[in-house]
């Protein structure tokens, strides 16, 4: 009977694509969807209210939740990946205005 303790275990399973990979408390919640997170972090910097404020009644988390998100993604990149993502197929598409950028 091989001991669960000892023994070392990759990553490989299907959390390995998310955005930025969280421990997984045991006991407690599971932690929620990247996509769903990702939709509460521009409503709370759009409407600018704070962030202990999202109502959970939208399914985006806690605030809370939203801003370790956003701290955790800025931390190893994620943000600046998918800002040079945008910048290079929006011009293809048409569909960014550089009139006024300097």
């Amino acid at each position: 009977m091989s001991s669960r303790r000892g023994s070392s275990r990759t990553n490989s399973g299907p959390r390995s694509n998310r955005c930025c990979h969280h421990a997984r408390r045991f006991p407690g919640r599971k932690p929620l969807d990247d996509p769903r997170v990702l939709c509460g972090i521009p409503f709370v910097l759009h409407t600018a209210i704070p962030w202990e404020y999202l109502p959970q009644e939208l399914g985006f988390g806690s605030g809370m939740t939203c801003w370790r998100r956003l701290r955790d993604w800025n931390d190893v990149g994620v943000w600046q990946r998918l800002h040079e993502i945008l910048l290079g197929k929006l011009p293809a598409t048409d569909q960014l205005d550089m009139s006024r950028a300097r």
